[in-house]
């Protein structure tokens, strides 16, 4: 069957091969699933990391900042978990269900930054950037969402994800079965990830004021990767950002590959299954944090009060602690 779309895309020039688009997308998932099933965000080893985390001074305004976005997390995981169970053809909600996938991650991360330092964010690129100053680089969000780049200069993210990865030498290529390669996959997106912000991070030096000044084409001669390393050593990775990258390849860049063309429903459906069990993991990793550095006792207020009040039909088993 001829692909006429496709064909006339990949005649622009700027399309990715589908099949490893689609590779990507399901395999990344699959992996950090296969990594919070494995026990990660459960009860007990969630009251284990965050049992030396100090409740902070009262603060109304911060917490009703950690509430309002709990609130927003919880009502995309609902819409995720009825995609979840309730649609009938995954593929008329794969995209979608993406979307409310990276909201909860979204929101959720906003609402730990709101705990740790009461503070708010205009946009997505400040929110990632603070979520690893506050949570990632002092270890409080579990394996897999813990992995982060502390700069975008290749020997100093190649040195870390060196690290990281060990001798595993599995990949987004290997479908994962079991933790072993999970962890591969997961190092691999966050490679994969540092790519594509350096390249980004470099066409805008590239277009910047102070590169023409230097009157060069690109970043051979020393002065211009000075300037590049400068910026750069700026820059970072993180879950957050990675779920930025994950939701713009399957809303905007890519979005072709997920419901065009070969037929891949069952690695859809788990996909979405994916999704739901990731984002649950999260929402829980965030409730246990956020309830221990509210006012005492507020935590248990709001979850009663979502419970006795709201019209989703989620339970709000996930934010109880």
């Amino acid at each position: 069957m001829s692909n006429w779309l496709l064909n006339r895309l990949f005649e622009a020039g700027d399309q990715p091969e589908p099949r490893f688009a689609f590779q990507g997308t399901v395999n990344w998932m699959r992996a950090l699933a296969e990594v919070v099933n494995s026990g990660v965000c459960d009860k007990e080893n969630l009251k284990l990391l965050y049992k030396e985390v100090q409740r902070r001074n009262m603060n109304p305004e911060a917490d009703n900042w950690v509430f309002e976005n709990m609130h927003m997390a919880y009502n995309n995981l609902a819409a995720l978990n009825t995609l979840n169970n309730d649609a009938i053809d995954k593929y008329d909600v794969c995209s979608s269900a993406i979307v409310s996938w990276y909201y909860v991650i979204y929101f959720a991360s906003s609402a730990m930054i709101a705990a740790s330092s009461g503070s708010k964010q205009e946009n997505h690129t400040a929110t990632a950037r603070v979520w690893q100053a506050d949570i990632a680089e002092k270890k409080l969000i579990p394996y897999p969402f813990s992995l982060y780049l502390s700069s975008l200069v290749v020997s100093k993210a190649e040195t870390e994800i060196a690290i990281y990865r060990g001798s595993n030498k599995f990949s987004l290529n290997d479908r994962s079965g079991g933790l072993e390669v999970a962890h591969g996959g997961i190092v691999s997106y966050l490679k994969g990830t540092h790519k594509y912000k350096r390249e980004e991070a470099e066409r805008r030096i590239q277009n910047s004021k102070e590169f023409k000044a230097l009157k060069v084409d690109n970043f051979r001669k020393k002065i211009a990767r000075e300037l590049r390393d400068k910026t750069l050593d700026r820059g970072q990775v993180n879950f957050l950002i990675q779920a930025f990258r994950y939701r713009g390849k399957a809303h905007y860049r890519d979005s072709i590959f997920l419901s065009y063309g070969d037929n891949h429903i069952d690695s859809i459906g788990q996909l979405i299954k994916d999704l739901n069990t990731v984002a649950l993991g999260f929402v829980r990793a965030a409730s246990y944090y956020c309830s221990v550095r509210v006012e005492r006792g507020t935590w248990d207020l709001f979850v009663d009060d979502i419970n006795n009040n709201t019209r989703l039909s989620l339970d709000v088993d996930a934010m109880k602690v």
